[in-house]
């Protein structure tokens, strides 16, 4: 099942369902006015949004409408909560290497997770506001997922059942903010303006085979002013599966339904700067900073500038047959309007 939140009058939006291939919608007032109001009572409505589901398919909806991306919010225009994890590695070994320092053998087995802002996202369509090019704005292309209610101490088979939606995001970072941020031991919070999510969520199952072990098996398409940027696939090197992550975030708390949990930037393992990016044959990057950090290994210093105003991403992911599963991300970065 697919599911999108127009933007409306109403700050967390009309929830729709959504056509397999994207083309039309059908809101559902009279099942669920907004995506937090189904998961709060998923067991009851999940079964009725299946239902006009299978008509729109069918092309039997009685009130389709078409399906326009660009009108929709993100999924949960605002959340409980939004936890972002860091479960490639690589990207992890990447940025230590870039500074001379070993990875502690503990991020092999115990998940980074940090607690980002959840009270206002943005739009898939929306651009990338910020007040100064000189923060250092940078994508990172993720996958997300949504749980229902978590108890405290679940283990990750207990996790893998809360999973409920997965969809895409860009969870955008001001690189020039986090030195002084990481330095005074309190992580993140001005170096983590809102995150955009995909215009569509998806019930895992929508996968087939492509989510297995709590892990999305296909590759994440980025591009950057229309170039292709990086494609690696978010279920190889991905040391912590969403079920692990998922238990890792509800160790001493619960999770509510509609808690957003991260994958971290998606990263593969690659050779070289020579031969990882898309034009030399490699799967390419999530992230600049990536990038950034090949160019320092191998020479010294980065050559790659960050984001500029009018600089475009687009992230999406492809079915096997090559038709856009979540719809796309594809965001502007632009000087900030109040």
């Amino acid at each position: 099942m697919k599911l999108a939140t127009l933007k409306s009058q109403q700050r967390d939006g009309t929830l729709v369902v959504v056509a397999r291939d994207l083309s039309q919608c059908q809101a559902v007032p009279d099942i669920a006015p907004n995506l937090q109001y189904a998961l709060d009572h998923w067991e009851r409505v999940r079964p009725q949004l299946e239902e006009v589901y299978t008509a729109l398919n069918h092309g039997a909806a009685r009130h389709a409408q078409p399906f326009d991306e660009a009108a929709c919010h993100s999924p949960l225009p605002r959340a409980y909560q939004w936890a972002d994890g860091s479960a490639y590695i690589n990207h992890v070994e990447l940025v230590r290497k870039a500074r001379g320092a070993e990875v502690p053998p503990s991020f092999y087995t115990d998940p980074l997770m940090y607690q980002g802002g959840s009270d206002s996202f943005v739009g898939p369509r929306d651009p990338i506001a910020v007040l100064s090019e000189d923060w250092g704005v940078d994508l990172e292309a993720e996958v997300a997922i949504i749980t229902g209610d978590v108890p405290m101490g679940a283990s990750p088979e207990q996790a893998a059942q809360a999973i409920r939606l997965i969809m895409l995001v860009n969870d955008v970072s001001l690189r020039n903010l986090i030195p002084a941020e990481l330095n005074k031991g309190f992580g993140f919070f001005q170096s983590k303006p809102a995150s955009a999510f995909s215009p569509v969520c998806i019930t895992p199952d929508e996968l087939g085979a492509a989510w297995a072990d709590s892990k999305v098996h296909l590759p994440l398409l980025v591009a950057l002013n229309g170039q292709p940027f990086g494609k690696p696939n978010a279920g190889e090197d991905m040391t912590f599966s969403f079920a692990q992550l998922v238990a890792h975030a509800a160790k001493t708390r619960e999770l509510g339904a509609g808690s957003i949990i991260g994958s971290g930037t998606v990263s593969n393992k690659q050779g070289s700067l020579h031969g990882s990016s898309i034009a030399n044959g490699g799967v390419g990057y999530c992230c600049l900073a990536e990038v950034r950090m090949y160019e320092t290994i191998e020479g010294g210093k980065p050559q790659t500038p960050f984001l500029h105003f009018g600089d475009r991403v687009r992230i999406e992911m492809h079915d096997a047959h090559g038709a856009s599963i979540f719809g796309a991300i594809d965001q502007q970065v632009a000087p900030y309007r109040a």
